[in-house]
């Protein structure tokens, strides 16, 4: 079943899928989607902005204890062990929409504003999606897709591929200047100390 939300673009039908199977090394293993920032954890600040744009919305992980409580559906990585590119497709397949939303479980400051840009530069540009630029080069993981992709990523995937960055050697995508802050992601200690 489709789920149709109104951008500044014909309507389209959107999906919204939380990417968050990687194992948080440089942060001792700490989960990072349940860090805690102004009083609540990342990752139900996320699904507060992503509900705004559908209701179609999931995490891909294949720990699903870890995400038991939040009441979303729970995807496990169709290609265990090829990375973000992996999780990338996974969600791209499993989205029943014409267009997915894709963020990384770690942005805390995600806002459904600067994602409804995207969506309507994506959907308005006839290619296969939008992504976040910022200083550091783009942005895979905040970004729309068109889920008829995912054959393209699959055979990135098949081909060795592990890179997110390789994405944009196989897809059309438009760049959208995104506000640092919406793009701010904890990677580190360091990284959480300085959004506190």
């Amino acid at each position: 079943m489709s789920v149709c939300h109104h951008v500044r673009v014909p309507s389209v039908s959107l999906a919204a899928a939380i990417l968050a199977g990687g194992r948080a090394r440089r942060m001792d293993g700490l989960d990072k989607s349940r860090l805690v920032v102004e009083g609540r954890a990342i990752i139900v600040r996320q699904l507060d902005a992503l509900r705004r744009l559908t209701p179609q919305v999931f995490v891909v992980s294949s720990d699903a204890a870890r995400f038991a409580d939040l009441g979303v559906p729970l995807v496990p990585d169709a290609l265990p062990g090829t990375g973000a590119l992996g999780a990338l497709y996974t969600a791209l397949i499993s989205a029943r929409a014409d267009w997915i939303v894709v963020i990384a479980c770690d942005m805390p400051f995600i806002t459904a504003a600067a994602l409804d840009e995207l969506v309507a530069e994506a959907a308005g540009a006839g290619g296969d999606g939008a992504w976040a630029r910022s200083a550091r080069g783009v942005e895979p993981l905040f970004a729309c897709y068109r889920t008829a992709a995912a054959a393209r990523l699959r055979a990135l995937v098949d081909a060795g591929e592990r890179r997110l960055a390789a994405a944009g050697g196989v897809l059309n995508m438009r760049d959208v200047d995104i506000e640092a802050r919406v793009l701010t992601n904890v990677n580190t200690p360091e990284d959480y100390a300085r959004v506190q």
